[in-house]
């Protein structure tokens, strides 16, 4: 199993989204590539919202078997503004920025020509922040799988695009 990290605005409908496709094994909400917090201490909702520094993100772990990382970067710019800066649909703020966090260099190989190829497309530099992942800090519970619990939550992400694929 391997993992990525993908910060698109919310993190609800991102978690949703990637659920979806067949070789996802899991998917955990929370906040990356913040400060660090003192040990024993997670930012909470409130805090990221305040500006902590953190990126609402989605913790992927999947199957390379089943679904190439290059695979999960193109969907995933499927669903994004890559050129916005701190935005995505209506929600506005450090915490809603974009960024893919990768866990080895070695995924580099694979995240740069989707990366370069999506910048080639907008003819001007992403926005997405292209790093080593920092820091995770899962998010609240009630976070977690949130618009399967509240199916009509909102989301910048259109309804189209969470039946790309039936599981």
């Amino acid at each position: 199993m391997k993992e990525i990290y993908l910060a698109g605005g919310c993190f609800w409908g991102l978690q949703k989204f990637f659920d979806q496709f067949a070789g996802v094994v899991s998917t955990e909400v929370g906040y990356a590539n913040g400060p660090d917090h003192r040990e024993g201490h997670s930012p909470t909702y409130e805090e990221v919202c305040r500006s902590s520094g953190h990126a609402e993100t989605v913790k992927i772990i999947y199957d390379e078997k089943e679904i190439s990382l290059s695979e999960l970067l193109r969907f995933y710019f499927m669903v994004i503004d890559p050129v916005s800066v701190n935005r995505q649909g209506n929600d506005r703020g450090i915490q809603y920025r974009t960024g893919i966090y990768y866990t080895d260099e070695g995924q580099l190989q694979e995240i740069r020509p989707v990366y370069d190829a999506e910048q080639e497309k907008a003819g001007k530099p992403l926005a997405v922040e292209l790093e080593m992942i920092r820091n995770f800090f899962p998010a609240e519970e009630y976070h977690q799988k949130y618009l399967e619990k509240n199916p009509t939550g909102y989301c910048h992400i259109p309804d189209r695009y969470y039946h790309l694929t039936e599981r």
